[in-house]
Order: C-alpha cells, then sequence, then structure tokens
C-alpha cells in the first residue's frame, strides 16, 4: 500500500464528500451493503477508497479495492469512476451520462 500526501488525499475527500454524495452511496450499496443509507469518503491510497457507511443507525469503515492500478493522483479519478460504474452495474441502476 501507498499512501498520497495529506493535501492530495484532503482534496480528494473534500471533492468527493461535497460533490460526489450520491456517488458515495451508490459505491456502498453496491460493495458494502445494500441497505446503505449514507456514505462518506474519509481516505484513500493505492489500494482502495474507504468509506464509513451508516447501515440501521450504526456506521462502518469499509475499504472497497480499486478496480485498476492507482500510482498517481491522476488515476485516482478514474479508479472512482470506474467503481462507480461498476456499483451501477452491480444495483442494476441505469447508466450515468457522463463523468
Amino acid at each position: 500500500m501507498t499512501s498520497f500526501p495529506p493535501d492530495v488525499v484532503a482534496a480528494i475527500l473534500h471533492h468527493m464528500n461535497d460533490d460526489h454524495t450520491d456517488d458515495n452511496l451508490t459505491i456502498a450499496r453496491a460493495f458494502v451493503d445494500p441497505a446503505a443509507t449514507a456514505a462518506t469518503m474519509t481516505d484513500l491510497d493505492t489500494e482502495g477508497g474507504t468509506w464509513d457507511v451508516v447501515v440501521d443507525g450504526g456506521t462502518r469503515t469499509q475499504t472497497v479495492p480499486w478496480p485498476g492500478p492507482v500510482v498517481e493522483r491522476a488515476d485516482v479519478r478514474r479508479a472512482v469512476v470506474a467503481l462507480h460504474d461498476a456499483a451501477v452495474e452491480r444495483l442494476g441502476l441505469p447508466a450515468p451520462e457522463a463523468h
């Protein structure tokens, strides 16, 4: 596992939790628990993203592996999009129009 600099992680988390709350929940429902009612991305590294997922009033932390290699910051966006696309497919939701 390789970590990104703290400022990079903070920027990505800010973006995901401010602009992509629905995407966080879709990923959580597909890969953590279908009964999830909320999800907040709390960390990430080259291996996967970590979310705090609310289910039945309790919160659990779960890391979801990236579906492909993540080495650089730019890879994170591609990995999140691929993870979201896989989540949409797994849940049988309509495909998003554009990322």
